[in-house]
């Protein structure tokens, strides 16, 4: 079923890399609710929807596509889905936006089915699609910071450096320093060890207790919180959240298909320039999305982490079942996951590192070409400083055409630009955001 011989593996290979790849990722069962949280979403409810989507998305790659690719929840959109989306908006409840993250869901799944998917990711300017992704990864690293307390507010200048003698400041630079000394060694996990290690100071400290246990039967409290298409569909009219789905459509597409497309390269799965079984790949995304919008977590995207397990040899989908199986099994550790999660300080340094590593994009934008490089630094500015990952593109897309016009090279921006910088403007000029 898997290939195995063809693919020059074996199952204990097959099986470690899965592991591997389970021990970079894990974080995210832990991290995942704990920003969700701040949009109102219950812990029980995040942290299972979180295991049943990168589940649902990470059989279909095993299954499918049989490559060793795992999905999950993805950093930065669960981070626009609380702030943005639900913190920024008081009339739009978690419910809502999970109506706009299903019916991103649902379209991300036709347009996988169709040639559209492609176009769209040929018409969006590289240099865009860096900014994007660097400004994401700057905004959550801004949140890591916030929730520990690293920074506070600032009457005048917005921000500050905090109180670096609290509890949660030094348990923070402590759990920081752990982990970077773990990745600088690439020891697998090192995430993941990371938040243990930091767990245990925190422990021995007394900011750490395990009164509810560490087992527990999984449940969903709310049960499923998306159950009639009809009425998600309605929300996104009704609140008029286009631009939200289209922020979760266009940032899982880049992340999921730059993400597998680097993880082939890396296995050496690809033919030529294309990546085969690509639909099965990019459904699995688009499914466990819907899924996960359903059961109540953010979008998903395929986990660069993936590289992990492919450098341990996994080259197949039986890699991605063992993560699948894994994850299954980190669903009886709810007590748990809610001690480690309810420590910020804990998570904080996951979202830091994660964000310095999507920062890592700004090194392909050409910062020597003004029209190229001034939208892309546009976007990476404001996500930040407006708490919002929609604004950022907006921003973006709105200014990159213009600067082409009066370059005089109008003529190569793809037309779908021009839509997309219309619908921007238009949203930001006359909508509510």
């Amino acid at each position: 079923m898997f290939k195995l011989q063809e693919n020059g593996t074996t199952p204990k290979t097959e099986i470690l890399a899965g592991l591997t790849t389970f021990l970079t990722m894990v974080y995210i069962v832990i991290v995942n609710p704990i920003i969700l949280a701040d949009a109102g979403v219950p812990f029980d409810q995040v942290f299972l929807a979180t295991i049943i989507s990168a589940v649902a998305g990470t059989l279909w790659m095993a299954l499918f596509a049989n490559y060793p690719i795992a999905i999950a929840p993805g950093m930065g959109l669960n981070a626009y889905f609380t702030y943005s989306v639900v913190g920024a908006n008081d009339d739009i409840s978690y419910v809502v936006a999970f109506s706009a993250v299903f019916v991103a869901g649902i379209i991300f799944v036709i347009l996988s089915l169709t040639p559209f998917r492609a176009k769209l990711i040929e018409a969006i300017p590289q240099n865009l699609k860096h900014g994007i992704t660097a400004g994401i990864g700057l905004f959550i690293a801004f949140i890591g910071l916030r929730l520990t307390g690293l920074i506070e507010a600032h009457p005048t200048n917005l921000v500050k450096l905090g109180d670096l003698h609290s509890h949660s400041a030094l348990l923070a630079l402590a759990g920081l320093a752990v982990t970077l000394v773990l990745m600088v060694l690439n020891v697998h996990g090192a995430l993941f060890i990371g938040m243990i290690v930091t767990a245990f100071i925190a422990y021995f400290t007394g900011d750490l207790s395990f009164d509810k246990g560490i087992f527990a039967i999984p449940h969903l409290p709310e049960g499923l919180i998306i159950s009639n298409p009809v009425t998600a569909f309605a929300d996104v009219v009704q609140y008029g959240l286009y631009a939200v789905v289209f922020s979760f459509l266009l940032v899982t597409i880049f992340d999921t298909t730059g993400t597998m497309i680097g993880v082939a390269q890396q296995a050496g799965l690809m033919k030529g320039n294309q990546l085969p079984r690509a639909r099965e790949a990019l459904l699995a995304d688009s499914v466990a999305t819907t899924v996960g919008a359903m059961f109540g977590t953010s979008p998903t995207s395929a986990y660069i982490e993936s590289s992990a397990g492919v450098s341990a040899g996994g080259r197949t989908g039986l890699t991605t079942l063992t993560v699948s199986i894994l994850f299954i099994v980190s669903a009886f550790f709810g007590p748990l996951v809610s001690a480690l999660s309810g420590i910020s300080a804990i998570t904080a340094p996951a979202l830091i590192i994660v964000g310095s590593l999507m920062m890592g994009s700004i090194s392909h934008i050409k910062w020597d070409e003004l029209d190229e490089a001034f939208p892309a630094f546009l976007i990476i500015l404001s996500m930040p400083l407006t708490s919002s990952i929609a604004t950022g593109i907006a921003l973006g897309f709105i200014s990159y055409p213009l600067l082409k016009v009066v370059k005089g090279q109008w003529r190569q921006v793809h037309p779908l630009v021009y839509v997309f910088a219309v619908l921007f403007f238009y949203q930001l000029a006359f909508l509510p955001h």
